[in-house]
């Protein structure tokens, strides 16, 4: 069978493809459009966002019996006409979950004890010990919204430290010895820190709204590792200001591209991201929490690993 590779990975993925009898084919620059001219030549496509993988571009793919995306997210791939047509997915959440739980407690860390505006004022000359005293994690409640493989990498990462994780999960059944399953309720009375881990979906695109916030019984600090778009950001900036939100780690960002390659490409920003941009009690990441050098690998290693097995 012909794949064609859409994003450039690691090369263990092509590797492990040939061995298992796969011809391999690489475009890391055609348009969609020139990719659909071709496309019905291929059984098989390996993607990371480059390219949205919509309805009219599986009609077109008349061959294709599997799509490899390598990453952890599905919400590019048209998922519902693609299993119509019998076409496999196999996404990755194992191959980078340990990043993303790592990620989100250096998140976590950092901005409890203030280390990013700390290190940005040393190094301007100013040393201000008492304005960035921060805040112990210890003896805090963490609450962990969507308990896939995102979220147990999280609360795991947790289990060192004196504090209380709970989990709510449209799922039930889902809580284990690293973390309680609660309900929405006692999820909005006793958290401290909520960290996002769902995917994108219909019902969690927007769902952190002023609503949402304002439902917490205490001021949180709030971490998304997941999807921008969860989370409304003129919201979120409000609540901010208003402090129901004591501060936000953000790897992720609702002005984000489809792609995610960039978010500075219109001519002027949003003046809710401007107000993120500036505020010390923000910190941002470039949607690189489950982009290590050990995820490229494992990721790769994962599609492979699902591809083989599926059609052996």
């Amino acid at each position: 069978m012909n794949v064609l590779h859409l994003d450039e990975n690691h090369p263990i993925l092509i590797e492990r493809l040939a061995a298992l009898g796969y011809e391999n084919h690489a475009d890391y620059t055609s348009s969609k459009a020139e990719i659909m001219e071709r496309i019905h030549q291929y059984e098989g496509i390996i993607i990371r966002s480059r390219i949205p993988i919509d309805r009219a571009f599986l009609e077109a793919a008349s061959r294709l019996r599997f799509i490899g995306r390598v990453g952890a997210g599905l919400e590019n791939i048209d998922t519902d006409f693609a299993r119509e047509r019998g076409i496999y997915l196999a996404a990755a959440p194992e191959g980078n979950r340990n990043a993303v739980g790592e990620h989100t407690l250096g998140m976590l860390l950092a901005l409890l004890n203030k280390l990013h505006t700390a290190d940005a004022e040393v190094r301007n000359g100013i040393w201000q010990r008492e304005a960035n005293r921060g805040w112990e994690l210890d003896g805090r409640t963490v609450g962990i919204i969507g308990y896939g493989n995102m979220g147990k990498a999280f609360a795991r990462k947790l289990r060192g430290f004196d504090v209380e994780v709970i989990c709510y999960d449209i799922q039930g059944g889902v809580g284990d010895e690293n973390a309680r399953q609660v309900g929405i309720l006692e999820f909005f009375q006793k958290a401290d820190v909520v960290s996002l881990h769902v995917p994108q979906t219909q019902q969690t695109t927007g769902m952190v709204d002023t609503a949402f916030l304002e439902r917490f019984h205490k001021p949180i600090w709030i971490l998304n590792t997941a999807r921008g778009k969860c989370i409304r950001t003129a919201d979120l900036a409000e609540a901010l200001q208003t402090g129901k939100v004591l501060g936000a780690g953000l790897d992720v960002l609702e002005y984000e591209k489809a792609s995610f390659e960039s978010l500075f490409a219109a001519d002027s920003l949003p003046e809710p991201l401007q107000y993120l941009i500036q505020a010390p009690n923000v910190l941002l990441t470039p949607h690189v929490a489950g982009w290590t050098v050990e995820s490229k690998e494992k990721l790769a290693q994962t599609v492979a690993d699902k591809i083989k097995a599926h059609f052996s």
